[in-house]
């Protein structure tokens, strides 16, 4: 005879292998690190800088 099984174990641990292979998955899709987010931000901060400077003043 076998030997009993846990079934809250067993579903906890098939939720946490389906959220750490989600959370894979969004890394790759979403994911940046911060230099990369740095570089964005300064990038976008330039660019209405140079906007700003193109601007009439009445």
């Amino acid at each position: 005879m076998s030997q009993p099984v846990n079934l809250n174990k067993f579903r906890k641990t098939k939720a946490r292998a389906d959220n750490s292979t989600r959370a894979e998955a969004n890394t790759v899709k979403f994911g940046r690190n911060k230099a990369e987010k740095q570089a964005q931000e300064s990038q976008v901060k330039a660019e209405a800088h140079r906007l700003d400077q193109h601007k009439r003043n009445p």
